[in-house]
């Protein structure tokens, strides 16, 4: 009887000695483990390594107070440049091998699709893409939560604006070939239906190429308006600075994800004038509680980084999923933590709001309008720059 009792104490004992064992994948004791997967290397790379800076800087920022619920966030990032196949390997790594609870700040349309899939299937949050693909909007897909506006609100905006402000009838559309640059297009297709308009060319260019001869030629022989862009920021500042060069005076009109800040240094002196649609605040509003937070936490922890509109990014998406861990109790799991999110509904991240409901899993509608001015910095404006453009 002694002998079954000391069993009994010694398997309760080693039962409460076990809770690791026993928690979710990516929590201890001390550690929040996240995984990004994102372009670090290639000719996307600003674009994964500015999310994955303004992710660490957010990050950074709360560990220093502690952390949330005592637990540190550590962020574990594997570049997939920018490619499906990779990105589907490195999330199911990031899955199996590193055994995260969250996946966070993954980059792109093609990319995210076939990621994306993998991350519902094991149940694991994935948190603020940066994509505005509609596939990632669809409320069926509980799993997946978007922190920025569409691309369909992007493109309607450019058509709005363009009708509208300038009084542009004839646009031309050059986009990426995959989902991303699709995505787009159906995006200003279905803004230029609704005006009883039909865009008046149409180029592509291959992924993770700057191969643009072909598109500048059909662009220069058809003399458009405006040019609206789908693309990544260093085959979209080649194409500009083509057609700048062929003598195309257009209005050259590119969708957030281009990279802003990429893009004005790659472009130099060709970028006065060219219109960005972001989806985040203007990143040098220090009016913005958020804003001035970013600012205070990239000089603390950013390594010397300048602000940027991506990394800005990142930094939302890092201070949201702060929010919602917070909410999501003292011994958080995937579940209470997408619970946190629907129920918790509003998110006032310092004056930069999201809200999410039934069905509703994106939580910006948010789309702001900048142009480069001569000297490669950005301007924040209502209007576009020919109709008395003004700043906000």
């Amino acid at each position: 009887m002694r002998s079954m009792l000391m069993g009994m104490v010694c398997a309760a004992g080693l039962f409460l000695a076990m809770p690791s064992a026993l928690a979710e994948d990516g929590v201890t004791p001390t550690e929040i483990r996240v995984g990004q997967v994102a372009a670090l290397e290639g000719p996307a790379s600003a674009l994964g390594n500015g999310m994955r800076i303004g992710l660490l800087t957010a990050f950074a920022e709360v560990n220093a107070k502690g952390g949330v619920n005592g637990r540190q966030i550590t962020l574990v990032s594997r570049d997939d440049s920018y490619e499906p196949e990779d990105s589907a390997a490195q999330t199911k790594a990031m899955i199996e091998e590193e055994k995260v609870f969250a996946l966070i700040g993954p980059v792109g349309t093609p990319t995210t699709k076939s990621a994306q899939p993998i991350a519902t299937a094991a149940g694991v949050p994935f948190i603020g893409p940066f994509t505005g693909a509609g596939f990632l909007r669809d409320g069926a897909l509980t799993n997946v939560v978007n922190v920025r506006a569409s691309y369909n609100q992007e493109t309607e905006e450019w058509v709005k604006r363009l009708t509208e402000d300038l009084g542009v009838k004839s646009i031309a559309i050059v986009y990426q070939n995959d989902a991303f640059g699709q995505a787009g297009l159906s995006g200003v297709e279905a803004a230029m239906t609704k005006r009883g308009l039909t865009l008046s060319a149409k180029a592509t260019y291959e992924r993770n190429t700057i191969a643009v001869e072909e598109a500048v030629a059909s662009m220069v022989a058809t003399k458009p308006d405006a040019v609206v862009m789908v693309g990544a920021y260093a085959p979209c500042a080649e194409f500009i600075r083509q057609a700048r060069k062929a003598g195309l005076d257009a209005t050259y009109v590119n969708i957030s994800f281009v990279g802003s800040d990429a893009l004005a240094e790659d472009l130099g002196a060709d970028g006065e004038g060219v219109v960005i649609t972001q989806v985040v605040p203007f990143p040098w509003d220090e009016s913005l509680s958020i804003v001035k937070d970013y600012h205070a936490a990239l000089a603390a922890h950013g390594g010397g980084e300048k602000p940027g509109f991506v990394s800005l990014e990142g930094y939302l998406v890092g201070r949201f999923f702060i929010a919602a861990l917070e909410k999501a109790g003292s011994e958080p799991t995937r579940a209470s933590l997408l619970s946190a999110i629907s129920s918790t509904g509003t998110f006032d991240l310092g004056g930069f709001t999201l809200n999410y409901g039934a069905g509703d899993n994106q939580g910006s509608d948010q789309v702001f309008f900048t142009v480069i001015k001569a000297d490669g910095s950005f301007m924040a404006i209502d209007k576009l720059p020919g109709s008395q453009a003004a700043v906000q």
